[in-house]
């Protein structure tokens, strides 16, 4: 079976946890005409507000602004997923069914319990991918074959994590607040009657601007998202963090 090859997939724990976290740099990548993909790994069926239906047709609509060529949900359960064998395989089949060069993924730990445990889960399966003698299939049966994503990027989500690196998202940072608000269901909204949350208050949007713009700060441009590294990336020479087209 056919899949269209992405550059980058972004797998997380659950939708919206993407465009939080990562949107601008995604969006940035798509307009350089990359194909970009989403993996939402939960349905977030545990959140207070909204709804499994509201939530699918929020990502899609998000998925829309970023300029993402897929998104696919893997149906595992919220809160309660674990790192073992069984959701390994699951994600295995995703990462060779699209075999990404860059992975971004959750936070190495963060104030869900989700997200951490969806970054040692999205981690280890991206290692496990390559390995040729572990069997997957596609969904008509045919046997995957390994694939191993060069590089696998943590984003920078609730918690005020070091980065390794940070992405300039001056450009795309308007059209990632649109994905965000997209999400009616999810953040602050004046019309809804459903209870407030941690992240449906106005503070939490603004709390992102705040937290792009201090990043921004860092590399002396307006906005930033910020990634973490196990493996910390080469350059070719000095002149590449002078030279931006040399990079």
């Amino acid at each position: 079976m056919h899949h269209p090859k992405l550059h980058i997939l972004a797998i997380a724990a659950h939708p919206d946890d993407i465009e939080l976290g990562c949107a601008g740099t995604l969006i940035k990548h798509t307009r350089m005409g990359q194909q970009a993909g989403i993996l939402d790994l939960t349905e977030g069926e545990l959140g207070t507000r909204g709804s499994v239906a509201e939530r699918y047709k929020e990502a899609a609509d998000a998925a829309a602004i970023m300029g993402i060529s897929v998104r696919e949900n893997a149906r595992i359960r919220d809160g309660f997923f674990r790192n073992d064998e069984e959701h390994q395989l699951k994600v295995i089949h995703y990462i060779r069914k699209f075999r990404p060069e860059i992975v971004l993924t959750n936070a190495p730990e963060d104030r869900h319990p989700d997200h951490g445990r969806g970054y040692r889960l999205v981690s280890d399966a991206c290692f496990l991918a390559g390995l040729r003698r572990i069997t997957t299939f596609d969904e008509d049966g045919t046997p995957q074959e390994a694939w191993r994503p060069k590089r696998v990027f943590s984003m920078i989500q609730d918690r005020q994590l070091e980065p390794t690196f940070i992405v300039d998202i001056s450009s795309s940072f308007d059209t990632k607040m649109q994905a965000i608000q997209a999400y009616t269901s999810q953040f602050y909204n004046q019309d809804s009657h459903e209870p407030v949350t941690y992240i449906a208050t106005q503070h939490f949007t603004e709390q992102i601007r705040y937290r792009d713009s201090l990043l921004g700060k860092r590399i002396g441009t307006q906005y930033g998202e910020g990634f973490i590294s196990v493996n910390i990336p080469g350059i070719d020479s000095l002149d590449s963090l002078i030279y931006p087209e040399l990079a």
